[in-house]
């Protein structure tokens, strides 16, 4: 089930994302438009499109948080690699993306002091006038 719904959402995200999707749903709004007058901009015209609109964004709310799921989780598993790839690299920051938004927070703010830190350290190098013997 969830390979196949995988598929599926990969070629509804695929169709949803191209230049064609646009210009059939564009059509279809600028066709409901120029009904207006034929139904007399009834209650009944305007149900239409909303209803049809309020549909389609609410299934692909679905698709898209579930290709944004795949990507994300592939992006993590390729970053965790590099990470463990690294010999330099501080393996604490493989799944990370499972703490909470108070932990992320606390390693953030330590991630910018050392960045502040290092930057300041090699300003300070670089000032330094190098003697030449």
């Amino acid at each position: 089930m969830s390979k196949l719904f995988t598929k599926f959402a990969n070629g509804v995200a695929a169709i949803a994302g191209s230049p064609y999707a646009f210009m059939v749903c564009a059509g279809y709004v600028v066709a409901w438009a120029l009904t207006g007058p034929l139904f007399g901009f009834s209650d009944t015209w305007q149900l239409v499109i909303n209803t049809s609109t309020t549909i389609i964004t609410f299934l692909m709310v679905f698709i898209i948080q579930n290709t944004q799921n795949r990507d994300n989780g592939a992006i993590q598993a390729k970053l965790d690699e590099l990470i463990r790839a690294s010999a330099k690299a501080d393996n604490k920051f493989i799944g990370i993306e499972h703490l909470t938004d108070e932990e992320l927070q606390r390693i953030l703010e330590e991630v910018e002091e050392n960045a502040v830190r290092l930057h300041s350290e090699r300003k300070r190098r670089n000032s330094i006038p190098s003697v030449t013997h």
